[in-house]
């Protein structure tokens, strides 16, 4: 009964098109690698969904993306985790570029944000989701996490770092601890408990593409911008700083695109109203659309 094949393609597939979206920075989009390998990787996607149309013991039934909250939900994580990255990757390369911070002393740095996002997630989100709804919580850490990288676009050349860093990875860590288990909850909540473990797999998926995808645009922008800058006689210092503040307002543009989506798309968790099969009922489910 296990979908063999269907295992095969998806993780060939998704496997080849991580490693052509993160590797053609390096060789170039019009390289015959990246050439090659894209297209592959696509149609050995295309065959994933086939197989799973087909098969009689699907590894990704596609029946579940009749769920509009779910869909919803992937499409919305994609888009911020794809923002996320640029705060670990970029964010790093200001603390050591920029601040000269050593490896230890930046991924200090980072701590008291990890501490945010733990004690925001695990604990005072549930009360907030419980009070405002997962929606509304959804929002309002996404506006957080857009603020927080639009602050980190001033970061100075000369920056210190509680005062052009700190705040804004507060804020950060803040919005992020709210939106994370407000989507996850939006759509777990939209699929059966039989399918549960599947939509799990689905949002890991979704996590690690939206950050090689993302990584990889606000890479390029950086590699653009700081190359532009260091032509047109810039210090390497501020050639750095203005190409990561390209990559936090890309950052930025792609976590406001997550704040559309679910505004747009996302109504309410659907908690109540569900059939005996666990499934939202058609009443329940016209609502939400």
């Amino acid at each position: 009964g296990i979908d063999f094949l269907g295992a095969m393609l998806v993780t060939s597939g998704m496997m080849l098109l991580v490693y052509t979206i993160v590797d053609a920075e390096r060789v170039g989009w019009g390289a015959a690698q990246t050439l090659l390998l894209g297209p592959l990787s696509l149609v050995l996607l295309v065959g994933f969904v086939v197989r799973q149309a087909t098969a009689a013991d699907p590894l990704l039934p596609l029946r579940l993306f009749r769920s509009r909250s779910l869909a919803a939900a992937n499409i919305v994580q994609f888009l911020m985790i794809a923002g996320m990255f640029g705060l670990l990757f970029f964010g790093t390369l200001y603390l050591q570029r920029v601040l000269s911070y050593g490896s230890l002393r930046a991924g200090i740095g980072f701590v008291p944000i990890a501490v945010v996002i733990a004690a925001v997630s695990l604990g005072l989100s549930t009360r907030l989701i419980t009070r405002f709804g997962h929606r509304a919580m959804l929002l309002l850490g996404l506006s957080l996490i857009v603020g927080a990288f639009v602050m980190l676009s001033f970061a100075r050349v000369d920056g210190v770092y509680l005062v052009d860093f700190l705040p804004a990875g507060l804020v950060m860590g803040l919005g992020f601890g709210l939106a994370a288990p407000a989507v996850m909850g939006l759509g777990m909540t939209a699929v059966a408990p039989a399918d549960s473990g599947i939509a799990s797999g689905l949002f890991n998926t979704t996590q690690q593409i939206g950050g090689a995808i993302g990584l990889t645009a606000q890479s390029a922008f950086v590699s653009a911008r700081t190359n532009n800058l260091t032509a047109a006689g810039k210090s390497e210092a501020e050639s750095l700083v203005g190409g990561y503040h390209v990559a936090f307002l890309a950052a930025a543009g792609f976590s406001l695109a997550a704040l559309v989506v679910g505004a747009l798309l996302l109504r309410a968790a659907p908690s109540a109203g569900r059939g005996r099969d666990g499934m939202a009922s058609p009443e329940r489910d016209a609502s939400l659309c």
